[in-house]
């Protein structure tokens, strides 16, 4: 064993799980300079260290195409920022549906029974915003299920990331609530780290936790 490269794989996950909590407490604080700054660091800091785990090209593109989404999303260009979300979804996806795993109908539909009901209960309050909503959380639950199906640890990262946009949902349709945004960071920064992590085969033996 390389006891090198484990420190810095180490340093490597310590400096993304550090970047999350200051996103969570900044965000719950309403600090925008440190908000700003700890958001577009996440995903760099994430693709270093997946980077160090010879993770697959498609998981890299993912995780990159999401730090664009991070910082669009803190500019005037939302839709961009939707865009390239979508993008590092389809990547997600392309990579799971072509590795082997269990292909379980019941997975498939309780995924598919939460996607109708989360989109039921949020019609009212999105307006025009409906079909878009629908159409990004169909692609969000497409890859939770296929995570799923790949392993329990990736299964995981995709539904805390879908859990992270229904949150973001839930404000779009005047349903917030206090805390709402510290949970949604929180959850997004924990579901990428597990939909990557359960693609490697060298797992830490220990990380710190998002509050």
């Amino acid at each position: 064993m390389n006891l090198g490269r484990l420190a810095t794989d180490r340093r490597r996950l310590t400096a993304y799980w550090s970047a999350a909590v200051i996103q969570a407490v900044a965000v719950a604080a309403d600090v925008k300079v440190l908000r700003q700054s700890s958001k577009v660091a996440l995903m760099p800091l994430l693709l270093s260290w997946t980077r160090s785990q010879q993770a697959h090209p498609l998981l890299q593109a993912a995780i990159l195409a999401s730090a664009a989404g991070d910082l669009l999303l803190e500019t005037r260009f939302e839709l961009a920022g939707m865009a390239a979300f979508a993008a590092a979804h389809a990547c997600y996806l392309a990579f799971f549906v072509s590795k082997p795993g269990t292909r379980s109908w019941r997975v498939l539909a309780v995924y598919g029974a939460l996607w109708a009901a989360l989109i039921a209960a949020l019609s009212p309050g999105l307006g025009n915003q409906k079909i878009p909503v629908a159409a990004y959380a169909l692609l969000l639950t497409a890859t939770a299920i296929v995570s799923r199906w790949h392993n329990p640890r990736s299964g995981l990262g995709g539904l805390l990331f879908l859990i992270s946009d229904a949150l973001i949902a839930l404000r779009m349709s005047g349903r917030d609530f206090p805390g709402r945004g510290a949970l949604t960071m929180s959850t997004y920064a924990a579901g990428q780290y597990f939909l990557t992590a359960g693609t490697t085969s060298q797992r830490p033996e220990s990380r710190p936790r998002t509050p």
